[in-house]
C-alpha cells in the first residue's frame, strides 16, 4: 500500500475520544481503519494515539513511549468491549529473513532491530491491556483491505 499520512475528518465526531479537529493518519491502512470506526454503528468511541505505554527499548535499554494506533469501545456479542488496536504492514510483525548476501545484512540488522523494538512496544501494550481488561490486536493490510473495505 502507498504510504501516504494528513488529516482525518470524521462524519461522526461525537464519537471520537480527544481533539476531532487534529486526527493524523500516518498511512494509508490507518486511514481505511479510521474510515471504518468513524462509520462503524457498533464502534461507541475511539482514539487514536491518545494511549501512552511506557516500554523499555531493547537497543537502548532506555525507558521510551509507545502510542498505539487506536483504543476502541464498541457493542460485540458479548455486550461492551475495549480493544487497543495497532495497524502495520504484516512484512513488520514477523522477525526479518536471514541474509543471503553480504549487501543484505545491512537492511537485516535494521530490520531486526525495528522488530525487536515493536515486540517489546507489543509486549508492553498486551501487560497494560491486561491490566485494564482490554484486548490487544495488531492488523496488517490483510486483516484491514480484506475486512475493512
Amino acid at each position: 500500500m502507498k504510504y501516504n499520512q494528513g488529516f482525518f475528518h470524521p462524519q461522526s465526531p461525537q464519537k471520537y475520544v480527544g481533539d476531532a479537529g487534529n486526527i493524523i493518519y500516518r498511512s494509508g491502512l490507518e486511514w481505511r481503519v479510521m474510515r471504518y470506526l468513524d462509520q462503524n454503528s457498533a464502534v461507541l468511541q475511539w482514539s487514536s494515539e491518545e494511549i501512552k505505554i511506557p516500554y523499555v527499548r531493547p537497543d537502548d535499554g532506555n525507558y521510551h513511549l509507545y502510542y498505539p494506533d487506536f483504543l476502541v469501545k464498541l457493542h460485540s456479542n458479548s455486550g461492551v468491549r475495549t480493544v487497543l488496536i495497532e495497524v502495520k504492514p504484516a512484512k513488520q510483525t514477523r522477525p526479518p529473513k536471514t541474509p543471503v548476501t553480504k549487501a543484505q545484512h545491512k537492511r537485516y540488522l535494521r530490520e531486526a532491530v525495528d522488530f525487536a523494538i515493536n515486540r517489546a512496544k507489543w509486549d508492553a501494550a498486551e501487560q497494560w491491556c491486561k491490566l485494564k481488561g482490554v484486548s490487544f490486536l495488531i492488523l496488517t493490510e490483510q486483516e484491514i483491505l480484506g475486512t475493512l473495505k
